[in-house]
């Protein structure tokens, strides 16, 4: 069983689909309205790609920029560090003594004019290092704060120095017994490390914190580069689906009154005008289902006047053979007495009459009966006396019953049929006709010295029987128009014999059988008339 979503689902569907079909619009416009709807969507999509990559761009254009502050901070730092550490190796480690009246961290030893002057350069190149043109970028001004303390501690570091430390030196250095000078320098110098310290410690924090910064916009980068992509693949999924459900919606509100109206012509072409198409369009399909209910409707009207008087055609026709033979009875009978002398004798004259009207009795009596069977057979009143038969004996029976005329007429008729043609089930007496009809014909088309081959075999589970001649041949043209009422070919037309009507009532009578007939011929190569009948043996 179809789950409940499901079929909610495409209940939806239906009824968008009727809602579009409604739209007082004409097809073209439809259309052009889902062209234009899905090359929305796919700006739509393009114009958020953009969003994305631009989106991106600044960012790693954001990480550029930081990488960039991070290498000069790391250069600041490295300064400050040199810095501090100049500071640092102004201490000889040789001489380095701790002096018992002295506080317990302070060193004394062998000072460098050489590294306090290396030390002011380095000052020097820290507080030059903040400036904005030495940065190359304008610090946020969280750093330009940092920065400038860093110049400011630089400066005094600097200036500590040149104006306290170095007037100190009465020559490049001064040695562990010059106490009066190390005693003074002493608290100088713990003053200048303390700068450095300060120094570096605020250089690092500008690195670290650049760097941790960096970390943090690659990280935010990250997750919002994998937010963008999941939106623009949403988006463009999304996308997707609403023109796939936009050309789905529009395509059946196209091709399903399209299909219904087809079912509906089908339907008429077949007989059948008891239905009607629904189409809810209101364009072009609309007034195309309108006007086939509309043609429905007329031909079942047409249809049923036929009916009737095809009905009353055959009930006419059945009548008047029914009528005309009985006294046509007559007059063959009465012409066939005064020609067989039975009350005085006739002259030849009058005995080249009376077998006129025999034979001219005989023809119409022959017309009368095939348009009474053939009008029954309209009518449906044909029932078919169905029993085993001989359909040997049969063809046997038609080839002895036109032999007389073939052998006056100089023309050959030779019959052949397989051991396993023998009993079938049919009405014998219709079987008869149709094989009497189709020698006939044969033995009639022939010119002289020509032949009528008679063939049956059992092929593909039914029994075919052809009837071959060498006569003139039948058109292209007529095959299919020999087989209707009161037709016949150019050669019929010009021998001036025959109703029409021998080919049609052999292709009903078959029919009736669940057989077939049908025609094998070209013009001057003679013709061959082929028809089936189901193989069912007693």
């Amino acid at each position: 069983m179809e789950p409940q979503a499901a079929t909610e689902g495409r209940r939806r569907i239906d009824s968008l689909v009727r809602a579009v079909a409604r739209l007082p619009v004409k097809v073209r416009t439809k259309l052009l309205i889902a062209f234009v709807g899905t090359s929305l969507l796919l700006v739509a999509v393009g114009l958020l790609g953009q969003l994305v990559l631009g989106q991106s761009n600044d960012r790693v254009a954001s990480i550029r920029a930081l990488q960039e502050r991070a290498v000069e901070y790391s250069r600041l730092n490295a300064a400050a560090e040199y810095l501090r550490d100049v500071l640092a190796q102004n201490v000889g480690d040789d001489f380095n003594v701790v002096w018992p009246d002295a506080a317990p961290d302070v060193i004394r030893g062998t000072y460098s004019l050489a590294v306090d002057l290396s030390a002011v350069d380095a000052a020097i190149g820290v507080a030059s290092k903040t400036a904005a043109d030495q940065l190359g970028f304008t610090p946020p001004p969280d750093d330009q704060f940092i920065l400038q303390e860093i110049e400011t501690t630089a400066d005094r570091l600097a200036r500590l120095i040149e104006q306290r430390l170095i007037p100190l030196y009465d020559g490049p250095t001064i040695a562990i017994d010059d106490e009066a000078a190390i005693e003074e320098m002493l608290p100088i110098r713990a003053r200048a490390e303390r700068y450095a310290s300060d120094l570096y410690t605020d250089a690092a924090k500008l690195a670290n914190g650049t760097r941790e910064e960096i970390q943090d916009l690659i990280e935010r980068n990250a997750s919002s580069f994998a937010s963008s992509r999941a939106l623009f693949i949403g988006v463009a999924a999304g996308a997707l689906v609403l023109a796939l459900l936009l050309g789905f919606v529009l395509s059946w509100s196209l091709i399903g009154p399209i299909q219904r109206i087809d079912d509906r012509l089908a339907a008429i072409a077949s007989g059948d005008f008891s239905g009607h198409v629904d189409v809810e369009n209101r364009d072009e399909l609309g007034a195309l289902g309108a006007n086939v209910n509309r043609m429905n409707d007329e031909l079942r009207r047409l249809y049923t006047e036929l009916a009737e008087t095809s009905r009353h055609k055959s009930e006419f026709l059945a009548s008047m053979s029914h009528e005309l033979r009985t006294p046509l009875n007559a007059i063959i009978g009465f012409s066939q007495v005064l020609r067989e002398e039975m009350f005085g004798s006739v002259n030849e004259k009058q005995a080249e009459y009376l077998d006129d009207i025999i034979s001219s009795g005989n023809h119409l009596l022959s017309l009368i009966n095939d348009v009474l069977d053939l009008s029954k057979v309209e009518a449906g009143q044909v029932e078919l006396e169905v029993r085993p038969f001989s359909l040997r004996d049969a063809l046997e029976s038609g080839v002895v019953m036109v032999r007389e005329r073939a052998t006056d007429d100089g023309v050959q008729v030779d019959l052949a049929a397989t051991p396993d043609v023998d009993v079938i089930e049919g009405d014998e007496r219709r079987i008869k006709q149709v094989i009497f009809n189709l020698l006939s014909n044969a033995v009639k088309f022939t010119p002289a010295g020509g032949a009528v081959d008679v063939r049956a075999a059992r092929v593909n589970g039914e029994v075919r029987i052809s009837v071959a001649d060498t006569g003139p041949g039948i058109a292209p043209g007529d095959h299919a128009r020999i087989f209707e009422e009161f037709q016949q070919s150019e050669a019929g037309l010009e021998q001036r014999e025959g109703t029409g009507l021998g080919l049609p009532l052999s292709k009903r009578f078959v029919e009736l059988h669940g057989g077939r007939i049908w025609l094998e011929s070209e013009l001057g190569k003679g013709s061959t008339f082929v028809f089936t009948l189901p193989a069912r043996s007693s």
